[in-house]
């Protein structure tokens, strides 16, 4: 195997781990009363970021978020429930990378995202929050967790869904205002 691949690969992989860590601390300081239960919220930030990892760095960004939610779920959520904590991470990273498989079939992907627009972001996001939130609450209904209701589907529909459109626009809207500053620096 060679080894110029395997570098950035796991380069790639750690740097989406520390992303969606430090995003999942700004949230605990952001959003501290927004929990509808353990591990789902009405805002989660974290959402966009696994959706955004995946998008630009595909299998990396799923491998380090696969990675970090672990860390995660083992270590914060649910210390106490190894079962939770397997199914949380798988699901957490295996969510966020069938979205993308579709998004880039659907829409081809580059690294820089410029195909996608802001309806296609819209799609990827809604797409993304209802495959996350199912396939998390199929897991809470096949292991009798009492968090698998209707009503904490919605609330991680939501969450999911907010957190990753307001993750999703603040880095549109950075790279666009940053390409504008760049062609005015130009001219």
């Amino acid at each position: 195997m060679n080894i110029k691949i395997i570098r950035p690969f796991w380069g790639v992989a750690l740097l989406s781990a520390a992303i969606f860590l430090l995003t999942l601390v700004v949230n605990e300081i952001v959003f501290p009363n927004l929990a509808f239960i353990t591990g789902v919220n009405w805002i989660y930030l974290p959402a966009g970021i696994r959706l955004l990892c995946t998008l630009l760095f595909a299998e990396a960004g799923a491998t380090g978020l696969l990675i970090a939610s672990w860390a995660a779920c083992f270590f914060y959520l649910f210390p106490h429930d190894i079962g939770r904590s397997l199914a949380g991470g798988v699901i957490s990273a295996l969510a966020p990378y069938v979205s993308y498989l579709f998004i880039e079939r659907r829409f081809g992907l580059g690294t820089s995202l410029r195909e996608l627009s802001g309806k296609r972001l819209l799609i990827a996001a809604v797409l993304y929050a209802v495959i996350g939130s199912s396939l998390h609450h199929i897991w809470f209904g096949l292991s009798n967790d009492p968090g698998a209701s209707l009503e904490s589907w919605g609330v991680m529909f939501i969450g999911d869904l907010s957190g990753t459109l307001i993750t999703l626009y603040f880095f549109r809207i950075v790279i666009v205002v940053a390409a504008r500053c760049g062609s005015m620096m130009k001219s």
